[in-house]
C-alpha cells in the first residue's frame, strides 16, 4: 500500500497543511486543507473519505472538493463519494457545515437522487471496505466523538503488517488493546503539544511527548512511527523532547508530501 501524505501539520501556514491522507489514489482519510494541492484529476478519482473526527482541521475540504468533482462525476456517471463517519459527526457536518449556510448541501446536490456526496454511518470496530482495502475503526480519546483507522495487510500484495493512524487522541488503553492484536508496520500517531503545554494538551486530550512516551511502551514490538499534528513553528522543539526519551522504536516526524509504503515497491 502506498499513503501519499498531504498535510500533517496541526494548524496552517506557509508550508503546512492540515491532516489528510491518500491511499492507493482513491481514498482519502481525513480532509484538511492538504487535500487543496492534489490536481483536478486526482481529487476526481477518490471514492471514499474517511473521517476521524468532526474539527475543522480535518473535514474542511470536503465540501470544496464535492464542488469541484460535480462536473465530472455527473459526466462520467459515477456514484456519490461516500464520506464515511461516526454518527456523531455526521450530525455535526450535516448541521454546521452542508446546511446551506456555511456551504450547499452535497448530499442532496445536484439531485437527492443523485448526489455527489453519501455520508456512510461507522463504528468502533467496523471493517469498511474501500478502495481495495480493509480498514478497521480503532477508538480514540478526543473532546468530541473521535475514532483512528487501521489499514489491514493483504497478505496477496506481500503486506507485512498494517498502517495505523490513531487520529487526534489523549491517553487511549482501548487503542493499544487492540493494536496488541494486530501486526503493526507502520504508526503514526500525533504529539500536538511540547511538555510545556503538558496541561493544555491534558485539556484538549491531545498527547505531549511524556504522554507519548507511555503510549508507545504500550505497543509491542518494534514499528517505524510518524509524529504528526505539530504545530507550525514547533516541529524542532517537539522532536528535540521526544528524542530525548527512549522508545525502542524508529520514531521521525511526518512531512507533507511524504510517502509511506507498506509492503513491496
Amino acid at each position: 500500500m502506498l499513503i501519499r501524505v498531504l498535510g500533517c501539520s496541526g494548524s496552517i501556514a506557509a508550508g503546512s497543511r492540515t491532516t489528510s491522507f491518500l491511499l492507493d489514489d482513491t481514498v482519502l482519510i481525513d480532509a484538511g486543507t492538504g487535500v487543496g494541492d492534489l490536481t483536478l484529476d486526482e481529487l476526481a478519482r477518490i471514492d471514499d473519505i474517511l473521517v476521524s473526527h468532526s474539527h475543522l482541521d480535518h473535514v474542511l475540504a470536503i465540501g470544496l472538493l464535492a464542488d469541484c468533482v460535480t462536473r465530472r462525476r455527473v459526466a462520467a456517471a459515477r456514484p456519490p463519494v461516500r464520506v464515511h463517519a461516526l454518527p456523531e459527526t455526521i450530525a455535526a457536518l450535516r448541521t454546521h457545515i452542508f446546511n446551506g449556510a456555511i456551504w450547499p448541501d452535497f448530499t442532496r446536490l445536484p439531485s437527492a437522487e443523485q448526489p455527489i456526496l453519501r455520508f456512510a454511518p461507522i463504528a468502533v470496530g467496523d471493517v469498511i471496505d474501500a478502495g481495495g482495502h480493509r480498514i478497521e475503526v480503532l477508538p480514540a480519546a478526543h473532546t468530541v466523538p473521535a475514532v483512528g483507522f487501521a489499514v489491514l495487510p493483504r497478505a496477496a500484495h506481500g503486506e507485512p503488517g498494517a498502517w495505523v493512524y490513531t487520529g487526534d487522541t489523549g491517553p487511549n488503553p482501548a487503542l493499544w488493546a487492540r493494536l496488541a492484536t494486530l501486526p503493526v508496520a507502520a504508526l503514526v500517531i500525533e504529539t500536538a503539544f511540547g511538555n510545556d503545554e503538558a496541561e493544555l494538551a491534558g485539556i484538549s486530550r491531545h498527547l505531549c511527548p511524556r504522554t507519548l512516551q507511555a503510549e508507545l511502551d504500550r505497543l509491542a514490538g518494534r514499528a517505524d512511527v510518524y509524529i504528526t499534528h505539530i504545530k507550525p513553528g514547533e516541529v524542532d522543539a517537539v522532536m528535540s523532547e521526544i528524542g530525548a526519551q527512549n522508545h525502542g522504536h524508529r520514531i521521525r516526524a511526518l512531512a507533507t508530501g511524504q510517502h509511506i509504503v507498506v509492503g513491496p515497491v
